[in-house]
């Protein structure tokens, strides 16, 4: 994918920055030329926008209010061409690209190269959402491919300067969409997001193999022993959801599988991380946790191997069927309270504010938890008990 930082690169003939610099990391995702309102039918984020300023259609003014509104509606970038080089880019424009962190070129006057420069731009955007493709289909391939032979991963080793000695791992990155009133923009915002996840992950090189796949990003990647990749993945994802464009409308998660070191099972790594799609909620105790793994059902994973599982659904449902009862007469969420309340440190207000709930409902709901089950809430081992069980149902049987 493709940034402004890319554009700037380009070198373009008759064509540099005037202001914006902080924003040249923004994704490109087309070039549009800015012709007629309202601009939020045809112009959607990460296009970017080249207006011709001919004093007649578009002044000053206009291009100001133009910055303005189509900066909210997160384009990436704004380049102007001034009709006949009439005069300067005024002061005011210059700083509103500053305030906006809006990258703002300038294109020189000639009818040619300003169509010239739009279409190398769009160009440029195939060629490098090609190359993703292309990325994608041999990873793809490496999953589900029935013909995995050395010749072929010899040639994907060389195209992109991958190390098959080293074992890898597949990544399943899960997105949860918060839907509003627009689904098309909601589908257009989407389609940004996941470009700029795959711009972000080809940043980290070429050790990265990266593809859009049901709905889902799926990257594969060597797994090194101090575990950096994994950290710069975390990091990266983090990032991008707290980014003012996706923040409280997108969240990822990536589910690892298990490291393998023939290239034949990349497959069951691919697998694994699919069969914990359903586990994600049970094992994200924190909000910026953005990588997991069944490494991190910690004891809990011995019980999977565990020849007895019937005996130990029986004790679970024994354990729980009190609060199980309660919620289903009643149309409540008992247990689900209680397992916030521990993944909030048992802590009145966090837990409060992360149920969205007021702190009376919520002692309410404790008390009535303490009620049915027997149980003293500063008595943490008995806690801790009724949590196991929980636990266990959620990871093993639900």
């Amino acid at each position: 994918m493709v940034k402004c930082r890319d554009i700037l690169q380009m070198n373009l003939d008759g064509m540099w920055l005037l202001a914006g610099e902080g924003g040249l990391d923004r994704v490109v995702s087309w070039s549009y030329v800015v012709m007629t309102r309202p601009f939020a039918d045809h112009m959607n984020a990460g296009d970017f926008a080249l207006c011709s300023v001919d004093f007649e259609h578009f002044g000053w003014k206009e291009v100001s209010d133009a910055m303005y509104e189509l900066d909210e509606l997160k384009i990436s970038g704004f380049a102007i061409s001034i009709k006949d080089e009439r005069e300067e880019v005024p002061v005011d424009i210059i700083d509103l690209a500053e305030k906006l962190t809006l990258p703002l070129f300038q294109i020189r006057w000639e009818k040619a190269s300003f169509v010239d420069i739009a279409q190398s731009i769009g160009n440029y955007v195939i060629e490098e959402n090609n190359k993703t493709n292309r990325k994608g289909e041999f990873l793809y391939n490496l999953l589900f491919g029935y013909d995995i032979n050395t010749r072929y991963i010899e040639k994907i080793a060389g195209l992109f300067h991958m190390d098959f000695s080293v074992p890898h791992r597949v990544g399943i990155i899960v997105v949860d969409r918060v839907y509003g009133e627009n689904l098309e923009n909601d589908e257009h915002t989407y389609h940004y997001y996941m470009s700029c996840m795959a711009k972000m992950i080809s940043d980290l090189g070429d050790a990265a193999l990266f593809m859009n796949f049901l709905n889902k990003g799926v990257i594969l990647f060597p797994d090194y022993e101090d575990d950096r990749l994994i950290h710069s993945l975390e990091r990266l994802l983090n990032e991008l959801d707290d980014n003012p464009q996706f923040c409280h409308r997108m969240k990822s998660t990536c589910i690892l599988g298990r490291p393998y070191q023939n290239p034949q099972d990349y497959g069951k790594s691919y697998q694994e991380a699919k069969s914990l799609i359903c586990k994600k909620d049970a094992l994200v105790s924190s909000q910026r946790k953005k990588v997991i793994s069944s490494s991190m059902m910690g004891i809990y994973k011995f019980l999977f191997a565990n020849g007895n599982r019937e005996e130990i659904r029986a004790y679970c449902e024994k354990r729980l069927k009190k609060l199980e009862e309660y919620d289903h007469a009643n149309h409540t969420d008992l247990i689900e309270t209680f397992l916030t309340y521990y993944q909030n440190g048992f802590n009145i207000s966090k837990t409060a504010s992360a149920m969205y709930i007021h702190r009376n409902t919520l002692q309410y709901r404790l008390g009535k938890i303490s009620e049915l089950l027997h149980l003293e809430l500063d008595d943490y081992m008995e806690c801790l008990e009724i949590i196991n069980c929980i636990m266990v149902w959620k990871l093993m049987f639900s």
